[in-house]
């Protein structure tokens, strides 16, 4: 099967001579297989016969452009070097001599393996000859040097014994392979042999990225010198086995002081392999958001495995930051990942032996686990008697439910099974796992999310502004219902009306409108909607007012779920904890001192209460002010403690099993 693999798409700068032949005004792209077998020296007809899937083809089956042999060679076609003969069958009596077709193999080393001229590079089609039977291939500078005889190194062929005879050099000759061939044979047999499955095209654009990118480098190793490792390669190993602390699941880092040249070789790729596999998981590439819900919008900016390993290169000791930044930038993202690793280094086990299984406990029961939880604690029994040692009483419990509120437990004081598995370091917390969840999401979010922006954290039932990470004002907020969810996204808030309509949307006319009236909306008439029929669609619409469903003020940004923040006439519901009772939109409390903050104070609360009446006013803020709707059962607040929420719509629970933390 042809893959096309253009090692230079995304290198400009470079000509890729290896990888085009070009004929007079005419260029002639090969696919993958084509190109590498040119790449790997095979004859023109054998990698043309790849390119056009033509099973034992011959010089006689395919020819390059004979009709346009005759054509001047255009100023393009002399910069890459192929003269017109390239194109054409070529004329028994212009043939090259003998002498120019097979140099003497001691003069010019081991040409099959190493292919290279006195005055070229290995692979440099300046360095390269023709192949008895196919067109010549010359430089062609000017119409003059075009004429000339060139010294030439045959490349290696597939054709017959015979011409292998007049070609190849003998073994015993033959000069060991030196590693930038040995690179360009393993990245060649990387590249075609079969990506599995269920990531094989993921896996296969990361391994013509890196036959790209190692191509432009002309197949010399990447990171090491003399066999050494670079300091480069050290930074990036020291960030690579600190990937856990990021959440990241990678496998060990390569060794790159190998003995032999193969495994040297295979190190330089394998670790080339592990920089991109860190930049594409830490830019998001684990988890899909549309396969935790369709009402996520957000989407991660996945780097390109090319960009990831040329950037990490280029940026020589400072390797390791640069790979560090693929994760994300935010301040809140930060926070969770040094609140993980102040996790990780305080879980130790509970007792020095494991606390064994048993019955729940709860205040009064004896058990003799009680010993090992009362040591674990620091808890000394206050009366004399050593039998007290084993009363599970309320300061045990007392201290079982701080250790419980801290991993994420219920923390009801009950000594459950859960809790005897966290206590005795037999896996890591609940809220570990929480807090690796959270911070893959973070790798949802936009990585500017604006100097000022509106965040909507959907589990905490909050609305804050935020400038330079600090919080202008926050306000609590209704939010959907987990039936009727409020979609996540990310936009930018333009305008707010005050005296808004409600136009109400078609779903709630179907599902509670219409079954609760039994068909007849005359009812909603009489109280002043405004009900018609647009195109034999029916229509309901609310009028300003002090019982509009919107209240005295919305908050408008686009968006393809049609909704918005506003107010609302229920303001009791801002009283309970759990405030999931919309259906979709976000209801704000307080909002005229909120819109006094979205509009950077050009407007009073007083000012804008002045405008309440019966006609919808609009005002539009002085910029555009980005609005992130986001999910985030976990955070680090302004004091420096870690908050957890109920995962209100599942999100977060789908999230751990796509990584692996839960079934």
């Amino acid at each position: 099967m042809n893959r096309h693999i253009d090692f230079f798409a995304q290198n400009p700068f470079k000509p890729a001579p290896s990888y085009r032949k070009r004929a007079p005004f005419k260029t002639i792209w090969l696919s993958g297989a084509a190109a590498l077998a040119l790449l790997a020296g095979e004859p023109a007809s054998v990698a043309f016969a790849q390119e056009q899937d033509i099973p034992n083809a011959s010089k006689a089956d395919i020819s390059l452009n004979p009709s346009e042999a005759a054509k001047p060679v255009s100023a393009a076609d002399s910069a890459s070097g192929i003269s017109p003969a390239a194109e054409a069958e070529p004329d028994k009596s212009a043939a090259p001599a003998k002498s120019e077709m097979a140099p003497d193999a001691g003069a010019t080393g081991n040409a099959a393996s190493d292919y290279r001229s006195p005055g070229g590079q290995a692979g440099d089609p300046a360095a390269t000859a023709s192949i008895p039977g196919e067109p010549h291939i010359a430089p062609a500078h000017d119409a003059a040097s075009a004429e000339e005889s060139v010294e030439t190194v045959p490349l290696k062929t597939m054709a017959d014994p015979a011409k292998a005879e007049q070609t190849e050099p003998s073994v015993e000759t033959a000069a060991k392979p030196v590693l930038p061939d040995l690179i360009h044979a393993a990245l060649e047999k990387l590249v075609f042999s079969e990506a599995k499955p269920p990531h094989a095209a993921e896996t296969q654009k990361t391994r013509e990225a890196l036959a790209a990118f190692y191509t432009m480098q002309d197949f010399k190793p990447l990171w090491t010198v003399d066999g050494q490792p670079t300091l480069a390669a050290k930074t990036i190993a020291g960030r690579l086995s600190h990937a856990p602390d990021d959440g990241l699941d990678l496998v060990s880092v390569p060794d790159l002081q190998a003995k032999s040249d193969e495994e040297r070789v295979k190190a330089d790729i394998a670790f080339s392999e592990a920089v991109i596999a860190y930049g594409l998981e830490a830019s998001g590439n684990r988890v899909d958001p549309k396969a935790i819900s369709s009402l996520i919008g957000d989407r991660p900016a996945v780097a390109e495995p090319f960009d990831i390993l040329s950037s990490v290169y280029a940026a020589g000791d400072g390797a390791g930051n640069v790979l560090l930044s693929f994760n994300p930038p935010q301040k809140a993202y930060r926070d969770l990942r040094d609140k993980l690793a102040e996790m990780r280094r305080e879980r130790t086990p509970v007792a020095r032996q494991p606390i064994p299984t048993g019955p729940e406990l709860t205040v009064g029961m004896r058990d003799p686990r009680v010993t090992l939880i009362r040591a674990r604690f620091g808890l000394d029994v206050q009366q004399s008697s050593s039998s007290e040692e084993l009363v599970y009483d309320t300061r045990v419990a007392a201290a079982v439910a701080g250790f419980q509120k801290t991993n994420g437990l219920p923390a009801s004081g009950v000594l459950t099974a859960r809790t005897i598995a966290a206590l005795s370091g037999g896996q890591p917390s609940r809220l570990e796992n929480e807090i690796l969840a959270n911070m893959e999401r973070w790798r949802w979010m936009p990585r500017d999310m604006g100097e000022t922006y509106i965040a909507v954290n959907v589990p905490d039932f909050t609305v804050s502004i935020i400038k330079d990470d600090q919080v202008l004002t926050r306000h609590r907020v209704v939010v959907g219902k987990p039936d009727t969810p409020t979609p996540i996204f990310s936009n930018k808030m333009q305008y707010l009306i005050v005296n808004p309509y409600w136009n109400v949307p078609q779903s709630i006319i179907r599902k509670e409108f219409l079954p609760k009236a039994g068909g007849d909306l005359s009812y909603l008439s009489e109280h002043g909607w405004q009900v018609s029929s647009n195109h034999g669609q029916l229509t309901v619409r609310q009028p300003p007012g002090e019982k509009n469903a919107l209240g005295r003020i919305k908050f408008l940004f686009p968006n393809d779920y049609a909704v918005y923040l506003h107010d609302t006439p229920s303001r009791a519901l801002f009283a309970s904890a759990k405030r999931a009772f919309s259906h979709g939109c976000v209801r704000v409390d307080q909002p005229f001192s909120f819109a006094e903050t979205v509009l950077n104070h050009s407007w009073s609360e007083q000012r804008l209460k002045s405008l309440i009446g019966s006609s919808e006013r609009y005002i539009n803020l002085p910029a555009p002010l980005p609005i992130h709707i986001e999910y985030f059962t976990t955070y680090v607040d302004e004091a420096g403690r870690l908050q957890l929420r109920d995962d209100l719509y599942g999100y977060s629970h789908k999230v751990k099993i796509a990584l692996g933390l839960e079934r």
